[in-house]
């Protein structure tokens, strides 16, 4: 005896999404997409404009934390950030210190292309076990931050003739403790070259942390 099953099937009406998974001009579609768009995204990008040469910084040789020759010759090769510091004011100096802090910590990763070089306006007082003292305190790396001092005429002429640190706003920067006072940093490029002036606030070393890694990014694929 033979049994036959009836077997019955529902129909069911596929709705848009589904249809428009299944159809093969949709992937297609999607498949272009996907890879122009990150074309189309770099066409369309503006890279960064050149810094500008601001000068050349001339050839100095000071003396380190530690008593050891530290210069140009030292710096070669490397983008820097110089920083003008006195151990012996507060404010504006306590809030340059940290902020230098935190540059060391941003540039922690290209430790072998830069370097911080923090030069004392007051080397009569920032003597060496001074400068010593407050590097360990601010726990600066001795590979990445160096604490400078040399004969206040040579950096007298170093600040105001060599870097040539700009006057803020309704200020003028005629000597090395007006130079503290407009509290900017400056940076250098592997061939001892000004590449920029940078308020040593939020805004101003957010900017410095991107211009030195174009600097250095420039370099490396040059």
């Amino acid at each position: 005896m033979n049994t036959a099953v009836e077997t019955t099937g529902l129909y069911r009406r596929s709705n848009f999404i589904e249809k428009l998974v299944l159809s093969k001009l949709f992937w297609f579609v999607m498949t272009t997409l996907l890879f122009a768009y990150p074309l189309l995204k770099s066409i369309n990008r503006h890279l960064p404009s050149e810094l500008p040469l601001l000068g050349q910084v001339p050839a100095f040789s000071f003396v380190d934390e530690s008593g050891k020759a530290f210069g140009t010759n030292e710096l070669k090769g490397k983008v820097y950030i110089v920083h003008f510091m006195s151990s012996h004011c507060s404010g504006i100096c306590d809030l340059s210190f940290a902020e230098m802090q935190k540059v060391q910590h941003r540039i922690r990763g290209v430790i072998d292309r830069a370097a911080i070089v923090s030069i004392t306006i007051d080397p009569a007082n920032d003597n060496q076990q001074v400068r010593f003292d407050r590097a360990r305190e601010l726990k600066a790396n001795p590979n990445v931050w160096r604490f400078v001092a040399g004969p206040i005429d040579e950096v007298q002429n170093l600040l105001l003739q060599g870097f040539k640190v700009p006057a803020p706003r309704g200020m003028k920067v005629e000597t090395i403790d007006d130079v503290v006072k407009a509290n900017q940093l400056v940076l250098v490029d592997q061939d001892g070259n000004i590449r920029g002036y940078y308020p040593i606030l939020k805004d101003g070393i957010n900017k410095l942390m991107i211009d030195t890694g174009l600097i250095i990014n420039k370099k490396k694929n040059s």
